[in-house]
C-alpha cells in the first residue's frame, strides 16, 4: 500500500505455542505446516525458538525443529529465533548451524538469544547458573571463531568453518550494545513498548562497528500483529495469548493456549483482570487499512529493515488469515488474494 511497506521484509517467528485439547508434537507440526503457507504467501523467513520444560511450548530444539521446516519447504529462510547461546556449547552451536547451512545452502539464519533456563530447576537441569549470561559477548565471539577458523580453544568445527551462516543477535538489555560492537544485525522488540525499542536501535546504529558479517546495522523489529476483517475480529486473536501470559503472571506457570471464547467466560481476580487486559494492548491489530497505517508509523519511526511477527493463537485458521491480509498489505511478491 505504501513504498515504505513494500520496501521492508516481512518474517515470521513462530514458538510452537501448544493449545488446549491438542498435543506437544501436534505443535511443532503446526509449525512445519505453517512454514509452506509462509513459503507461498512470500515471506522472507520462519524462525522458530528455544524454550525448556514450558508446558506452553513444544519448541525445546530449535536447530532439530529447523532442519524440519527447511526440508518441508524449498525457498523461504529458515532460523532461529533464537538458539539460547548460553545455554549451550558454542563449538556444538557451530555444528549444528553449520550441518544446516550444509544440507540446506542459502537459507539459514542464526538467531543467537542469552537467556537462560526459565526456572531454577531448568537451570540444574541444564547444567546452567543465572549468571552464565553475563559473558555472552564473549560466548557470541567463540560462536563466530569457529566458522572463521580462528577459534582461541584450536578446536575445528566441522563442517561449519568457512560457511557463512547469517548471525542476528537477540537484543535484549544489553543486547543492541553486543549487536553493535560485533557488526550484527540486531533483532529488537517489542512494539508494545515503542520508545524503548527505538532507544535501543539509536543506541545500536550509534554504536554500531562494520565486521566480516554485516558492513551496515540491520535492525529487525519484532513483535504482535494480527490483521482481520474487522478490529474486534483482530483482537479476538490476542485474546488467547494474553491470558496465559497474564496466568504465567499471577500463576507462575505458562499453560497452553485456551480458546479466545473459554477465556471470555473466565472469572479472573483483580490482579488477573490488570495483567490481561495489558497484554491485550499496545500490538498493531486491526483491519488492514488501520494495520497499514501503524506499520508504516512503525517502520518510518524505527527505520527497520524488517518485521519479525510474533503472533501466538489459538486459532490456527485465524493465524493463517491474518497472515493471508499481511501479505496482502506489504503486496510480498506470492501474496494470494484473501
Amino acid at each position: 500500500m505504501t513504498s515504505v511497506i513494500e520496501t521492508t521484509r516481512f518474517s515470521v517467528l513462530d514458538r510452537s505455542r501448544t493449545r488446549e485439547g491438542h498435543s506437544g508434537p501436534q505443535a511443532l507440526r503446526d509449525t512445519v505446516a505453517l512454514a509452506r503457507d509462509l513459503e507461498r504467501l512470500g515471506f522472507h523467513r520462519l524462525w522458530v525458538s528455544e524454550h525448556h520444560g514450558v508446558p506452553g511450548v513444544a519448541g525445546s530444539a530449535p536447530t532439530v525443529l529447523a532442519a524440519a521446516v527447511a526440508a518441508a519447504t524449498r525457498t523461504l529462510r529458515v532460523g532461529t529465533g533464537g538458539v539460547m547461546l548460553p545455554n549451550h556449547q558454542p563449538l556444538v552451536v557451530a555444528e549444528q548451524f553449520g550441518v544446516l547451512e550444509s544440507l540446506f545452502p542459502g537459507r539459514i539464519d542464526m538467531g543467537l538469544g542469552r537467556s537462560v533456563g526459565f526456572t531454577d530447576g531448568v537451570r540444574r537441569a541444564l547444567g546452567r547458573d543465572k549468571d552464565v549470561a553475563d559473558d555472552f559477548a564473549g560466548q557470541l565471539d567463540e560462536l563466530l571463531a569457529f566458522f572463521t577458523g580462528t577459534s582461541s580453544t584450536r578446536a575445528h568445527a566441522r563442517p561449519s568453518e568457512g560457511l557463512r551462516v547469517p548471525p542476528f543477535v537477540l537484543a535484549m538489555g544489553e543486547g543492541a550494545s553486543i549487536a553493535a560492537r560485533a557488526g550484527l544485525p540486531m533483532v529488537i522488540g517489542d512494539l508494545r513498548g515503542r520508545e524503548k525499542m527505538l532507544r535501543g536501535i539509536d543506541r545500536y546504529r550509534a554504536e554500531f562497528r562494520p565486521s566480516a558479517w554485516a558492513e551496515e546495522p540491520y535492525v529487525v523489529i519484532s513483535g504482535t500483529v494480527a490483521v482481520a476483517g474487522s478490529e474486534p475480529e483482530a483482537r479476538r486473536l490476542l485474546i488467547p495469548e494474553a491470558w496465559s501470559m497474564a496466568h504465567s503472571r499471577t500463576h507462575g506457570t505458562f499453560p497452553p493456549l485456551p480458546p479466545a471464547e473459554r477465556v471470555a467466560a473466565l472469572e479472573m481476580t483483580e490482579k488477573e483482570r490488570g495483567f490481561y487486559e495489558a497484554g491485550l494492548r499496545g500490538h498493531i491489530a486491526g483491519a488492514e487499512e488501520q494495520v497499514a497505517d501503524e506499520l508504516e508509523t512503525v517502520i518510518k519511526e524505527s527505520g527497520a529493515q524488517e518485521v519479525l511477527v510474533t503472533t501466538s493463537t489459538y486459532d490456527r485458521e485465524g493465524l493463517l488469515e491474518s497472515y493471508r491480509r499481511l501479505a496482502r498489505i506489504a503486496r510480498l511478491p506470492h501474496s494470494e488474494p484473501v
